[in-house]
């Protein structure tokens, strides 16, 4: 049902992939930049909203002080405070909500590399399903990368599979030593069982980590008074690691891409348009709008115009 969404993404990338090389990795790297880089107007109306509603809380809390327990006329004097300050307090939603489908787009895309980058029909992909389906070991969910890994081990046959491997041989799916393809196996005993593509996972976490670290120092210059959310920190991280053990490590590696490609953004974003700096526009704005009342004012009393 969303695939008018998800074939141009799946386009999108394979193009990329080919202009990289056939570099799946850089391909999803590249990708994953220009679609965070088509989104910073998003980004700068969630910023411009967040900041908008540290700028008025000394008005909201004065108002609240004022009418107490009158929610009503607290909630007309509200609306009339955003109104004239053009700030909303759901300007951030929006943007999220635009922003959500999209990388959830892209995270399935990753996820199903021979629907959406392979074009081949979906006989073929069907059979080579239930080919892998038919293994003892087989996994539910999104399997496809795994499936491709164990078509090039020579793991499965199919009616197709010829056809299959001639439109993958484009891509090249290993990143550091690491096959994408791959699905990270944790296992208790770190030391003697370690796995090289349990880096994906353990880069999904530091990558996540940063987001964690540099939403939390932003937050905090937005809105001092917001409170900690310091013990959530580890939340994410340890959430991406999880979900790293638990996916592809093409997955895992987009994840991780996300993560640093987003949190870099937000460093700029919240540069360009800080709290310091938009509030101190919206102030001089204010200066100089009083200003050009005061000037006209004088002008009326002496019988001039200003303009």
């Amino acid at each position: 049902m969303f695939d008018w969404l998800l074939i141009p993404l799946g386009w999108a990338l394979r193009q990329l992939t080919y202009l990289c090389g056939g570099s799946f990795a850089a391909g999803v790297f590249l990708f994953t930049v220009i679609v965070n880089v088509v989104l910073i107007p998003l980004n700068v109306k969630t910023q411009k909203s967040t900041v908008g509603q540290a700028r008025i809380k000394p008005k909201l809390d004065a108002l609240k002080e004022k009418y107490g327990d009158d929610r009503q006329k607290f909630a007309a004097e509200q609306q009339k405070l955003m109104q004239e300050e053009k700030v909303s307090l759901s300007g951030g939603c929006l943007p999220l909500l635009i922003r959500f489908p999209i990388l959830i787009g892209v995270y399935s895309i990753i996820q199903s590399p021979l629907t959406y980058l392979s074009g081949v029909s979906q006989d073929i992909i069907k059979a080579a399903t239930t080919a892998y389906q038919a293994l003892p070991n087989a996994v539910n969910g999104y399997p496809e990368p795994i499936i491709l890994g164990k078509i090039n081990s020579g793991e499965l046959t199919f009616a197709g599979i010829d056809t299959l491997k001639q439109a993958m041989s484009k891509f090249d799916f290993s990143f550091l030593g690491i096959d994408l393809t791959t699905k990270p196996e944790f296992n208790i005993d770190i030391i003697g069982h370690f796995n090289i593509n349990w880096l994906i996972p353990i880069l999904a976490f530091a990558t996540a980590m940063i987001s964690s670290v540099i939403s939390m120092r932003m937050q905090k210059k937005t809105n001092p008074d917001a409170p900690s959310m310091s013990g959530l920190m580890l939340t994410m991280p340890l959430i991406s690691l999880f979900i790293g053990f638990t996916v592809s490590c093409a997955a895992g590696f987009y994840w991780a891409c996300s993560s640093l490609v987003a949190s870099i953004i937000q460093v700029f974003v919240s540069y360009f348009y800080g709290p310091g700096r938009m509030i101190a526009k919206a102030q001089e704005k204010e200066l100089y709008t009083r200003f050009k009342e005061e000037q006209k004012i004088l002008a009326a009393a002496d019988g001039d115009t200003v303009e």
